[in-house]
């Protein structure tokens, strides 16, 4: 059954719960209360026969207060980097606490953006998680900021949730947040009204976590969850935001029915799921308004007579962005030339790619298989 309300959190046979450092961490040192409450929340849930996978933030934190560094650790990325390696091995030891007191078993899984965008190290992951579940453990899963840079990272965990819920085939995934959900415009105002309920993101809804929004929201706050929804509802995943602060979050969002949730749209292929949540585009390829309507009407392929033109630097099989003649994103795909050829062969026919190219063209330059819309 598909979770559609905050009430039936108790129908999710698999659940991943995201939470922020700043909802674990305060002033350098750890909530212990509400680190057992929250401990308290998965072990009810495990009781009621539910998976549930833990995504949680707080490493830099803890490092950087156990190492005296400024910035809270974040002035360089080598600070970050020694902040995070230090502060790991006690987030790791919190939660092994909180959840043996609990009569649970936790597993620590530290992870990079590469580790879930190539795709033979996502279905390992994949497979990994899995066979934790099985043995009963509750996975604890972090960004291994110690090693990650600002080209190959996630940035936030709201996205790593989404494609951790994605590899595992989890039925919702809980974003743990410092207000109750989205709201319509900055959540101080007093007219503010909370969006109950979300069909699709659509650039309404977008707009209400936007900087221009005057919310506050729009850098790795709200519009993150939002980009989190959108990898979550591709795979058919249920994504709700709840109030984190009180202790015992979980509960007391089943009790109070007070939350965000965002209602799945769609249910793609374990392929197209894997390649739609993606988020390191190489390149990217404008097409023309006729190949949007070949793509989105007759589930075309896209081919070279489409394309306009070509940005970045990428290789055959990576990942590249489809925009069409407004800029606005169309979705992704892997592409079957390198750019320089994608450059060359680019608003030609068939019979002219191959004087260009000197041999036969490919039957697409991203194949319908290998590409997702919006």
């Amino acid at each position: 059954m598909a979770v559609s309300a905050l009430s039936q959190i108790g129908d999710a046979k698999r659940i991943v719960v995201k939470i922020g450092s700043a909802l674990l961490v305060e002033d350098g040192a750890p909530r212990d209360v509400w680190l057992q409450s929250i401990a308290r929340d998965i072990s009810e849930r495990r009781a009621d026969g539910q998976d549930v996978i833990v995504v949680c933030s707080g490493a830099i934190a803890l490092g950087a207060a156990r190492l005296n560094l400024a910035k809270g650790g974040r002035g360089s990325l080598a600070d970050a980097q020694a902040a995070a390696a230090v502060g790991q091995i006690e987030l790791a030891n919190l939660w092994s606490a909180a959840l043996s007191g609990r009569g649970l078993t936790a597993a620590q899984l530290l992870l990079t953006l590469d580790d879930l965008e190539d795709r033979r190290r996502y279905l390992n992951g994949s497979a990994t998680l899995e066979r934790l579940l099985d043995a009963g453990t509750v996975p604890v899963i972090n960004e291994n900021d110690s090693v990650a840079t600002e080209e190959i990272r996630f940035g936030d965990n709201d996205r790593l949730a989404a494609r951790v819920a994605q590899a595992v085939g989890a039925d919702l995934v809980l974003l743990l947040s410092d207000v109750d959900g989205l709201y319509d415009r900055d959540p101080a105002a007093p007219d503010a009204k909370l969006i109950r309920q979300v069909d699709g993101i659509t650039p309404e809804i977008t707009a209400m976590a936007s900087a221009a929004s005057s919310s506050g929201l729009g850098s790795g706050g709200m519009a993150s969850k939002l980009q989190a929804a959108e990898i979550a509802e591709r795979a058919g995943i249920t994504l709700a935001i709840i109030n984190g602060k009180p202790d015992a979050p979980i509960a007391q969002a089943i009790e109070q029915n007070r939350g965000t949730v965002f209602r799945p749209q769609r249910r793609d292929g374990a392929r197209k799921v894997w390649l739609g949540g993606r988020l390191n585009a190489a390149g990217t390829l404008h097409v023309d308004e006729g190949c949007v309507r070949a793509m989105a009407n007759d589930g075309a392929s896209l081919l070279a007579v489409g394309i306009t033109s070509v940005d970045g630097s990428f290789q055959r099989g990576d990942l590249v962005s489809i925009c069409g003649p407004d800029g606005v994103p169309l979705g992704q795909g892997l592409s079957e030339y390198d750019a320089v050829s994608c450059r060359r062969i680019a608003g030609l026919r068939e019979d002219h790619q191959a004087k260009v190219l000197g041999h036969a063209p490919r039957a697409a330059v991203v194949h319908r298989d290998h590409m997702v819309l919006s």
